[in-house]
């Protein structure tokens, strides 16, 4: 059921999240963006799609998440829906989609599953957002936690850091995770944070963790659609993320070649080509004549 080996046919759920966890077998989450990456991931046997506001830096060229909006969202939601056929798709809540008001969390969320999420992503652990989270959960929308490094908060804290490296802020997550696992989050993810901070909440907590940057002993890890396959992002690898591939240069080869022969006249050739028959191209051009516009049409007027 886990789709390890993609042999899987059965769609993965928040149960399966939790067998998962207690069989001690990862989860493996992958973000996806559109309807060619979700295909992609599907098919190569990922558990979870997770449709990142990530998008603003891969695909919409910001400097962070904040500008992204909920328009944004829920049509990257609906590409990644029409590709995957049996991961768990998780939408990202974007910024002040769901901080301001309870009934804007309400809305918002109830939007994505219409689209066809299953669940929702959220940031933060205060007491706000754990109320968020069992408001949302009782409305039977699952939630999927985010501590440590927020990038919603990156004016907060002061940059893309690590987060919990001494003793107060790391009983600070202790404590958040616990809170939402409270507060009926089914999973949550835990992004440059120490491993060894990652490990003891991931074994203090019933539901399973998912890493970014959070060393070897989460429950499962999540990893960005183009670090891992090196796309778009030139020479630039986040210290959390391994390179598989390197798509820049494969496409890069491939527009180059497409440019040289065009501009050689090698492309297209005969079998790119189509032909109508010589007896109705003839028509055509008689009928082309006979409305007027033949090169008469084009003498200088008397």
């Amino acid at each position: 059921m886990s789709g390890q080996g993609g042999c899987s046919v059965e769609r993965v759920t928040t149960a399966t999240f939790a067998k998962l966890k207690a069989d001690g077998a990862p989860i493996v989450v992958a973000t996806a963006y559109d309807t060619p990456s979700a295909r992609l991931v599907d098919a190569a046997g990922v558990d979870a799609i997770l449709v990142g506001d990530s998008l603003g830096m891969t695909v919409l060229g910001y400097e962070s998440t904040l500008p992204v909006t909920m328009d944004d969202m829920l049509r990257a939601v609906a590409a990644v829906v029409r590709g995957a056929s049996r991961t768990f798709i998780i939408a990202d809540m974007p910024f002040m989609s769901y901080q301001a008001e309870l009934a804007d969390a309400m809305r918002n969320a109830g939007r994505f599953l219409a689209e066809g999420a299953h669940a929702v992503k959220i940031e933060g652990g205060n007491d706000d957002i754990r109320y968020t989270t069992a408001t949302l959960v009782e409305a039977g929308i699952p939630v999927m936690g985010h501590l440590g490094l927020t990038p919603q908060s990156v004016h907060a804290l002061g940059g893309y850091r690590t987060q919990g490296k001494t003793a107060e802020p790391a009983a600070a997550l202790i404590e958040a995770a616990v809170g939402l696992q409270d507060a009926g989050a089914f999973s949550i993810v835990l992004e440059c944070v120490p491993a060894e901070l990652a490990r003891i909440i991931s074994e203090l907590l019933e539901i399973p963790t998912i890493g970014i940057g959070a060393g070897d002993r989460c429950d499962g890890q999540v990893q960005v659609f183009h670090d891992l396959i090196g796309y778009g992002a030139g020479d630039r690898v986040p210290r959390h993320a391994k390179r598989y591939a390197d798509v820049d240069a494969v496409i890069g080869d491939a527009i180059r070649g497409y440019v040289e022969e065009v501009r050689g006249r090698t492309f297209p050739t005969e079998a790119q080509s189509t032909h109508i028959d010589p007896e109705e191209l003839a028509q055509a051009q008689v009928i082309f004549g006979a409305a007027g516009l033949g090169t008469e049409a084009c003498e200088e007027p008397r």
